[in-house]
């Protein structure tokens, strides 16, 4: 860890620090026990900062404070769930499609292109309509994981079909190995670090397109997430009552989140690059 420390670039440092902070602000001090930061008049309503609130509370009695750590969880949890389940699925019908060959290729590469095509934001508005409203990370994580593979599996099949022409890829068939048992124990190893770069940009993308399905008012209402938070200030007008803690931090928050996870996954492909490069 301290050789890896020392060689690591000044993004990846950078990024790592970020991410760590929001990962114990998110996982940490969500455990500690709260109020409901859901629950409306809970506290008296619009309360500036103080040692008790210290990013004040909303015009429904709502600590902002808890507010965005349940938020930071929950954004958090999804971009963490899209991104395993679109790199898992991925990364595994990619390697099939490329040493399968014949049938199998054909129709899984078939499949996968059409997701890469299929325009992802009237689908995904279309579901979360289908939801009234009502939601939890879990189900809306799975909504947004439907897209989340497709791209991966493209790249990793394209992968595939250049390393199973290497000699010791011959010698696994020749030996008696199965399509699966090559592609589980001779190649995974070699996709393991492109799929956790992978994995990075898509808890990123995740928790953009989340975002962005909530500001424009389509995350269920029940749903604490940072873009959730963005819009409800935005609902109840909270520029105009200047209540800029409350509408300011989730903004803050979301923007330090990409930067501190853009620099992580370019801070660790430059790593990577480096580290071929000796």
């Amino acid at each position: 860890m301290k050789k890896f420390w020392e060689t690591a670039n000044i993004r990846l440092k950078i990024g790592l620090i970020v991410t760590f902070i929001f990962v114990i602000i998110g996982f940490v001090f969500y455990y500690i026990p709260h109020v409901n930061p859901f629950s409306y008049n809970a506290y008296p309503a619009q309360l500036g900062a103080s040692a008790e609130h210290w990013l004040g509370t909303t015009t429904m009695g709502q600590d902002v404070t808890w507010l965005l750590i349940e938020a930071i969880h929950n954004s958090l949890s999804i971009g963490l769930i899209v991104a395993t389940i679109g790199t898992v699925v991925g990364v595994f019908i990619g390697l099939l499609a490329g040493f399968s060959g014949g049938a199998t290729d054909r129709v899984l590469t078939v499949i996968t292109d059409t997701f890469v095509v299929i325009p992802s934001l009237p689908i995904l508005i279309l579901m979360t309509s289908l939801m009234k409203g009502s939601s939890t990370v879990l189900l809306m994580a799975l909504v947004l994981a439907l897209f989340a593979w497709a791209w991966p599996s493209r790249q990793i099949r394209s992968m595939a079909l250049t390393i199973k022409e290497r000699d010791f890829i011959q010698t696994a068939w020749f030996s008696g190995e199965g399509t699966v048992q090559v592609v589980a124990t001779e190649i995974l190893p070699y996709a393991l670090t492109w799929s956790l770069s992978n994995f990075m940009n898509a808890t990123l993308a995740a928790i953009a397109s989340e975002s962005s399905l909530a500001v424009l008012g389509l995350s269920p209402a029940n749903l604490i997430s940072l873009g959730n938070m963005i819009q409800w200030a935005r609902e109840r007008n909270a520029i105009f009552g200047q209540q800029w803690l409350w509408i300011g931090s989730p903004i803050v928050a979301t923007v330090v989140l990409f930067v501190g996870l853009f620099l992580l996954i370019t801070g660790y492909n430059d790593y990577l690059s480096m580290k071929r490069g000796r």
